[in-house]
């Protein structure tokens, strides 16, 4: 048992799409931290902190996808309350959970992504020269979200026409699609891990791909040219490092005969049996007990450094 003097609470469920992944995910990390930790969870079915909790007894890890769990707002209250938790802090929260953000900032840094632009609600674009600027075939997925909701690939004006036409009404991007491998890797505090490749059957890692068994081939860790994997990790690393990120975070690509091409950073990435930091991770040799330690051990610290 880890001499930490503290209680660590696992926030999990909560209100977002997201909900049922995040279940799963907080009840993984009950599991996996228990041996070495005092643990509770407590799950959220509204969009506030639970009552009685003390900052000076508990280090919060945040298990929630999404809404209220990923995008700065559950982090903002931590922090006016005083707790220690794990993960990214508000601001690089809410900047990682808008796609546009996070790819412009990227590419501020020399980390190159495709072509997008943004629909703010409501707004009904040319699809005709939307088509001309992205290119034939174009990915279309809600600015803000996770776990592939609503992601979908369009081929040509009249398809992106009507995907358009089905969405709900909220802000929407559209980016070129790389004809290539998809490709995922796990960064641990600054630190890249192993590169897993995605296979989903038919090409697309929606929803349904992402989260039923058999439906999708990792392969990890990944084949790669030794500087097309260096390129990778150099990038994540650079990524997370200028989007202010902390703790650990997973960082998604695109990889095609010019090189990788970043996605999106997920600061609270699953951690479910078919989660890919887990298996980033388990690149490098560690278990995923290990991993979940490690999840922790900056907030910890943290935790240790204040109450000193």
């Amino acid at each position: 048992m880890n001499d930490f003097p503290g209680e660590i609470v696992v926030l999990y469920g909560g209100v977002g799409a997201e909900r049922d992944v995040s279940l799963v995910t907080g009840r993984a990390m009950l599991e996996a931290l228990s041996n070495e930790f005092r643990v509770r969870g407590l799950e959220l079915n509204e969009a506030s902190l639970p009552k009685g909790l003390d900052p000076r007894e508990v280090l919060v890890f945040p298990a929630l996808h999404g809404e209220f769990g990923e995008d700065g707002t559950l982090q903002s209250l931590l922090e006016k309350g005083g707790f220690e938790y794990a993960g990214s802090d508000s601001i690089s929260s809410a900047l990682c959970i808008n796609k546009m953000q996070t790819k412009q900032r990227a590419e501020a840094a020399g980390v190159p992504s495709p072509r997008s632009i943004t629909l703010q609600p409501g707004e009904i674009p040319d699809v005709g020269s939307v088509c001309k600027r992205l290119g034939k075939k174009i990915v279309v997925k809600p600015v803000n979200g996770g776990s592939s909701s609503f992601l979908s690939i369009v081929e040509g004006a009249g398809e992106l026409q009507r995907r358009l036409d089905s969405l709900p009404n909220r802000e929407w991007l559209l980016e070129s699609f790389i004809d290539g491998r998809e490709v995922s890797i796990g960064v641990l505090n600054g630190l890249s891990l192993g590169v897993v490749e995605i296979v989903p059957e038919g090409g697309i890692y929606d929803y349904e791909h992402k989260y039923t068994a058999g439906k999708t081939e990792y392969r990890w860790p990944a084949v790669l040219d030794p500087e097309e994997e260096t390129r990778i990790r150099q990038w994540a690393e650079t990524a997370f490092a200028v989007c202010g990120c902390r703790d650990f975070a997973r960082i998604d690509f695109r990889l095609n005969e010019e090189g990788p091409w970043f996605l999106e950073i997920n600061t609270i990435p699953g951690l479910t049996p078919e989660s890919l930091l887990p298996k980033s991770a388990a690149c490098r040799g560690m278990s995923f007990e290990d991993l979940a330690v490690e999840l922790v051990s900056p907030g910890t610290n943290r935790f240790q450094r204040r109450r000193r």
